[in-house]
């Protein structure tokens, strides 16, 4: 499964916030460069990689092994707000019902 987010923290500050995350999940990395990390574990293989998108923005991706709404894909969703939350400490996430 693909997740995709922007976010306007640098590629350095979202790789970093994913080293510290991930492996609470757990999950161990196994490979890295620049702009990419891959986590593995019980619930399967995560892919993360992030670029520079349209000047301020960070495009980050993630892609899992696994079909359909699995543990790991809520994980990368949890990830994304954790994101969100850094970028943005002020706005409070709430539901729209």
């Amino acid at each position: 499964m693909r997740h995709f987010f922007r976010t306007q923290l640098t590629p350095v500050d979202v790789l970093r916030i994913a080293d510290t995350f991930f492996p609470t999940v757990p999950l161990e990395r196994n490979g890295h460069t620049a702009r990419s990390r891959t986590f593995s574990g019980a619930l399967g293989t995560l892919n993360l990689a992030v670029r520079k998108e349209g000047g301020h923005y960070t495009f980050v991706e993630i892609s899992t092994d696994q079909m359909g709404e699995s543990r790991l894909d809520r994980n990368a969703k949890k990830f994304f707000v954790e994101l969100h939350r850094t970028g943005d400490p002020a706005h409070r996430i709430e539901a729209a019902y």
